[in-house]
């Protein structure tokens, strides 16, 4: 409860109103608990030292301050180089010091700049009367004030009319941000100019050139809709987009450019042609143009029908390859020094194109076309499984050697699906460790029953990776790394298994592929030839798989990807990822 309330007069600071409060303060038995934090809350020092800034910051807007100075800058390195000349106490050393740590000389230097500017702008008079031809309508003067950024609205002609209409407001721009600028407003004149007969890119060129103030005479809309429709959606981008090159944009300076594999935030999508989008991470408030999926989707139909656009692709699993490497016991495939190995790598997949496991261009009625993938970010709960890490890799990437020595060197954390096999069991092995040992037929029954994600054929014996030894591993609440062949990620990439995708690639320098054999680690004896196979191999995949992948790592040597890879792992576990919302929505 409270004694008494405590007198105060108009000239009491808040920090000494507080203080009064607080030793009036005494709890009884009813409100005691409520009191005693009342009391704590009051006395703290943060806030007893925020009441006295609120004040002192009152008494400065009493007077109107101004700089004292517009150098303060100048005058402190004055300060500094007289100090140096001469013997120095302990309190002009540690003045020195502080006059020498960049966090005061950009404090220093920001006053200057803040004491220089006049921020008000200087807009000219309003007219005294509109025009003639005005005088029926409802005219409204808009001024706004911007830099070298464009104003944020894109225009059109009314083809009925002839008028010019704003076609869109950009969001984060400067016509949005004032809020004076809507869509289907009228523009009659910029600056003073009469725009109304001409070319809708002249007036845009007016208006991108247009520094400082901008004056905008306007009809308003009919019915003006004071907010955008918000949509706060994030989309992972798989293709490339570049407005410049592209002629349906209705504003090219209004695009936004986005690489395959960009997370975009889509902040409407009230046009259905062209949304609104930022790239995640970029500090510009503006949203740029993107198309929709729908009209992107159009587009890329009837190029195919023309005959410009190749079908678009749908792998099918389970997938048959081709073995590539020796079985998981052999040295070779696990030190990575057999340059035979290598070449017989290469051989392999030269003859593995064009097999059964490449992918089939679904029917042309149903195309399914790489636009956008919605995403969220997630992180895995301590009561979920963990995420599979899946490695693909292009040829010379040695990804089964990386694999290895990742699990080599944390067993606890990381493991291998076993893979099961038909040939017979060494006297070493030992079943469910090296292999799981079954039979042609019972591996014959399992590839029937859709339980392989991969398999494939080597010295008369199958071998395949199925989903139940990914379960086996993934319930004991370890991450699972496996290596397969990119025809194989679309029967991964579900919510059940949520994967992480690593796109393992040699790092192959330009003008140094001479030397690559005797300057790398990742192989020696590697000719010319075998280096633009991998060139063309990295490029194939990305091409075709590329939009599926999380990570790229490029690799220049084992012990530099290996580390590389403990760290993207560990963010994994760590970080929130995005992956496609229907993995997380249910």
């Amino acid at each position: 409860m409270i004694d008494s309330m405590p007198i105060v007069s108009a000239s009491t600071g808040l920090h000494e109103t507080l203080a009064l409060l607080t030793s009036h303060l005494h709890p009884d038995a009813n409100h005691k608990e409520d009191l005693v934090f009342l009391k704590d809350v009051f006395s703290e020092k943060s806030l007893s030292y925020l009441m006295k800034i609120h004040e002192k910051l009152k008494q400065y807007v009493k007077y109107s301050p101004i700089p004292v100075l517009h150098s303060a800058s100048c005058l402190a390195e004055d300060l500094a180089e007289e100090l140096q000349n001469g013997p120095l106490d302990d309190d002009e050393q540690e003045l020195l010091l502080l006059l020498s740590t960049p966090h005061l000389k950009a404090v220093l230097s920001a006053h200057d700049i803040v004491a220089q500017k006049k921020f008000d702008p200087v807009l000219p008079p309003l007219p005294e009367d509109p025009d003639d031809d005005l005088e029926e309508e409802s005219v409204k003067i808009v001024r706004l004030v911007k830099n070298k950024e464009p104003l944020g609205a894109t225009i059109r002609r009314d083809e009925a009319t002839g008028a010019v209409i704003v076609a869109r407001i950009m969001r984060g721009g400067a016509a949005d941000r004032s809020g004076l600028v809507h869509v289907g407003d009228e523009l009659r004149e910029v600056n003073g100019n009469l725009i109304t007969h001409k070319r809708p890119d002249e007036i845009s060129q007016i208006l991108s050139q247009s520094q400082g103030s901008i004056t905008l005479k306007i009809i308003p809309a009919v019915a003006e809709d004071d907010k955008l429709k918000e949509s706060w959606v994030y989309l992972r981008a798989l293709f490339d987009y570049t407005p410049f090159e592209d002629k349906a944009t209705p504003c090219q300076e209004a695009g936004l450019p986005f690489k395959k594999g960009d997370i975009l935030q889509v902040v409407t999508q009230e046009d259905a042609t062209w949304w609104q989008a930022k790239r995640v991470g970029e500090c510009n408030l503006r949203a740029g143009l993107i198309p929709s999926t729908q009209f992107q989707e159009r587009r890329l139909r009837y190029r195919m029908k023309m005959g410009s656009l190749p079908g678009p692709t749908s792998p099918k699993t389970p997938t048959y390859v081709r073995i590539e490497r020796e079985d998981c016991d052999s040295k070779a495939a696990l030190n990575g020094k057999d340059v035979a190995s290598l070449r017989r790598s290469f051989r392999l997949r030269k003859d593995r194109q064009g097999s059964p496991g490449e992918a089939q261009t679904p029917d042309a009625n149903h195309p399914e076309f790489l636009i956008y993938e919605e995403v969220t970010q997630y992180l895995v709960h301590p009561a979920e499984k963990p995420r599979l890490i899946v490695l693909i890799g292009s040829l010379g990437a040695r990804i089964t050697e990386l694999k290895q020595k990742v699990i080599a060197e944390h067993p606890r954390w990381y493991s291998l699906a076993v893979p099961h096999t038909t040939r017979a069991r060494k006297s070493h092995e030992r079943e469910g460790v090296e292999y799981h040992f079954i039979s042609k037929a019972a591996f014959e029954a399992d590839i029937h029953n859709g339980k392989f994600i991969e398999y494939g054929e080597y010295k008369d014996n199958l071998y395949g990776t199925s989903l139940e030894s990914i379960h086996r591993v993934l319930n004991h609440n370890k991450m699972c790394l496996v290596d397969v062949q990119p025809e194989a990620l679309s029967a991964l990439r579900t919510a059940e298994f949520k994967p992480f995708i690593v796109f393992v690639r040699p790092r192959i320098y330009d003008g140094q592929r001479k030397q690559f054999g005797s300057s790398s680690s990742l192989s020696a004896g590697i000719t010319e030839e075998d280096l633009q196979e991998m060139i063309q191999s990295a490029e194939r995949l990305s091409e075709r798989y590329g939009h599926w992948v999380d990570y790229v790592l490029l690799k220049e040597d084992p012990a530099s990807a290996l580390a590389e890879l403990q760290v993207v792992l560990e963010r994994v576990q760590t970080e929130p990822q995005w992956v496609p919302v229907s993995w997380v929505r249910r």
